[in-house]
């Protein structure tokens, strides 16, 4: 039976963008089953003491800057610094994700277009249009994506995200949790490789030392 790995993100993140690959062949690597738990970030920084971008002190924004240029090398991948539609309301590709679990398709392609789509193409991933012809990209039936986003069980479904991110002690995206232990940030898959490699039980933030 394969094991089971817990994947917090949004879609409006740059690291959950630059990890996103990463992590998808880390984890057909290791045969994981992923359940994907794309999360209202917002709301779990205003539980968790965290502060949104622009409430960043100058100096941790410019920071990010450097960070953002270096993994976007080190990922070989396209990233625009400042994309046009950045920040854009992730609440329907997010919601979108869930829905396409819901009737047992996978959504990582779709995710993968997404991200590319808002931090190499510019485009607006607010507009219906665009995330359905990121979803068709990505092989998969449009029809009725909307309408189930926008559905009450997915609803609840995602607003269930923050207290489950909360109570199992995450507090930023993407975090991947595997047997209770978080890894936070695409730049702690290489943490997440070793432990999956050597078997190692999960470490504990209650642990005697």
């Amino acid at each position: 039976m394969s094991r089971q790995i817990d994947y917090y993100f949004t879609l409006l993140s740059p690291w959950t963008y630059l990890g996103h690959g990463a992590f998808i062949e880390l984890a057909k690597e290791h045969d994981l089953s992923v359940r994907y738990r794309p999360t209202p970030l917002r709301s779990v920084f205003d539980e968790t003491g965290g502060l949104p971008l622009p409430k960043r002190h100058p100096v941790r924004q410019r920071y990010r800057i450097l960070e953002l240029q270096r993994w976007r090398a080190k990922r070989d991948l396209p990233l625009t610094l400042f994309p046009k539609f950045f920040p854009y309301d992730v609440s329907l590709a997010d919601r979108i994700v869930l829905a396409i679990v819901a009737r047992g398709d996978d959504p990582a392609g779709f995710m993968g277009e997404v991200l590319t789509d808002v931090w190499a193409r510019d485009q607006d991933m607010s507009q219906p249009e665009l995330i359905l012809a990121a979803a068709k990209r990505a092989g998969l039936d449009p029809a009725g994506l909307i309408k189930a986003a926008g559905g009450e069980a997915t609803s609840q479904a995602y607003q269930a995200a923050i207290a489950e991110a909360v109570e199992t002690g995450v507090f930023g995206a993407p975090s991947y949790v595997l047997d209770g232990e978080i890894f936070w940030g695409q730049d702690r898959l290489d943490l997440l490789a070793d432990a999956l490699a050597s078997g190692r039980a999960a470490y504990r933030n209650d642990a005697a030392i």
